[in-house]
């Protein structure tokens, strides 16, 4: 079961309880652990002999391509940041880390995430971090268990990975505390009969399962695309007219659209057909800028939440330089960045206290550098280096702001931001509720 945490600072007349965004102290920093926010950032990228033994070898299994491309920049910047600031405190266990990237794709084409899980085993690296698709982690996550390679998703949401393997972790809470949230956000708002768009997924559907059970549990009902009736739609769908047509008959107060790149053309349908898009509400699979996309003031009003606490100036300043300095390109998405980040740093902080780079080592001491056994609180490799090489247990606290791993390799407390469309389509951070799994 999952609780909320109440705070203070509500959002409006939302019956949950908010909280204001964190201000880090800490956070990603590399001028901390010994680097300079000046000099240009490089990829770290893996020498062709290294391996598991001799190397902190960190695979990634993000998407380069697919419905989820857009969140590949954020999540690679995390993963690549955090190398940058464990090399520039001194590496891992005396030798630089380093980084080997694949390619995830989506759940539409498996083989992508297949042959890349392949070739990390074959690499030999010391820990995974991805998927960001929980579809695409059930996919690879039992090859990734049979080698005994740690596998560590800084997005998965799934409520079926809780616990699925000793050698599966994440940083993103599962679907029970942002389905809660959006739950109770939905009905705060007012409403009481809810209509869904659900694409026939592992994270769609765990994530409508349990928006709907804290809709009902508020005294509200799901009208259209409920759990049991097969009102669902396949992956990859191009046309909606169908679905929303039958989802309006029912005559909804607000809309739930749980989807990724699909949502691309459900937004034109239901303007089309008349809906209100300020009684929309999108979840971290589809809440993005859309300013590309539609005309102005389109989703305006509309709300969406995205697992992790509000990023701060300072993280998105340092994971900006980074992906310019390395790829040339401006980061204008921050989704999952600070859960790539931790997961990152967890890992090298595990392969410490463990004394290698193995996979055994890391997960062997992962929930122990998370804070589970409890432990002096540290934000910075540098620092939490130095007191495991004293001899101290630890708690890292990191940018998510995630809480130690429970018994599930679950983060067991994280934030859930709420996030509101403005008139140029962008969604702008509200407040954040905090979680417990």
């Amino acid at each position: 079961m999952r609780e909320l945490s109440l705070r203070t600072r509500a959002l409006g007349g939302l019956a949950l309880a908010a909280t204001s965004a964190l201000v880090l102290a800490g956070c990603a920093s590399g001028s901390t652990d010994g680097g300079s926010s000046d000099a240009a950032y490089k990829a770290a990228k893996c020498a062709a002999d290294s391996t598991s033994d001799n190397t902190f070898k960190v695979g990634t299994l993000l998407p380069v391509t697919g419905n989820l491309a857009f969140l590949g920049p954020p999540e690679i910047a995390g993963v690549g940041l955090a190398i940058a600031d464990i090399n520039a405190a001194g590496g891992v266990n005396g030798t630089d880390a380093c980084l080997y990237e694949t390619d995830s794709g989506d759940s539409s084409d498996m083989s992508v995430s297949t042959a890349s899980a392949e070739d990390l085993i074959k690499q030999k690296v010391s820990v995974v971090l991805g998927a960001a698709s929980s579809s695409v982690s059930l996919n690879v996550v039992d090859s990734f268990t049979e080698a005994g390679i740690v596998e560590i998703s800084p997005a998965n949401t799934s409520a079926a990975l809780s616990g699925y393997s000793p050698f599966y972790f994440r940083t993103a809470p599962p679907d029970t505390v942002q389905g809660s949230a959006l739950g109770q956000l939905i009905t705060g708002d007012g409403n009481s009969k809810i209509a869904f768009l659900v694409f026939n997924d592992s994270y769609g559907t765990g994530l409508r399962d349990s928006t709907e059970a804290s809709i009902v549990e508020a005294g509200g009902s799901v009208v259209y695309g409920a759990k049991g009736a097969g009102q669902e739609f396949p992956p990859a769908q191009t046309t909606f007219s169908s679905e929303v047509t039958a989802a309006l008959a029912t005559q909804p107060d607000a809309l739930v659209v749980i989807a990724f790149d699909e949502t691309k053309a459900i937004i034109p349908e239901l303007v089309a057909q008349g809906w209100d898009m300020a009684n929309t509400y999108f979840t971290d699979g589809n809440t993005g800028s859309f300013e590309k996309d539609f005309e102005a003031g389109t989703l305006e009003g509309a709300q969406g939440t995205i697992p992790g606490a509000a990023p701060s100036d300072e993280l998105k300043a340092l994971l900006g330089k980074y992906w310019s300095d390395v790829q040339g390109e401006e980061l204008t998405d921050f989704s999952y960045a600070a859960e790539s980040y931790d997961a990152t740093m967890l890992a090298a902080l595990a392969a410490t206290k463990g004394g290698a780079t193995t996979p055994a080592a890391i997960q062997e001491n992962l929930a122990a550098v998370s804070g589970a056994n409890g432990g002096e609180k540290c934000t910075t490799y540098a620092d939490c280096v130095a007191l495991i090489k004293d001899g101290k247990d630890i708690q890292y606290q990191g940018p998510s702001s995630v809480g130690p791993f429970n018994a599930k390799n679950d983060p067991s407390s994280a934030f859930i931001g709420i996030y509101k469309y403005n008139d140029v389509n962008v969604p702008v951070w509200a407040s954040a509720v905090e979680g417990k799994s």
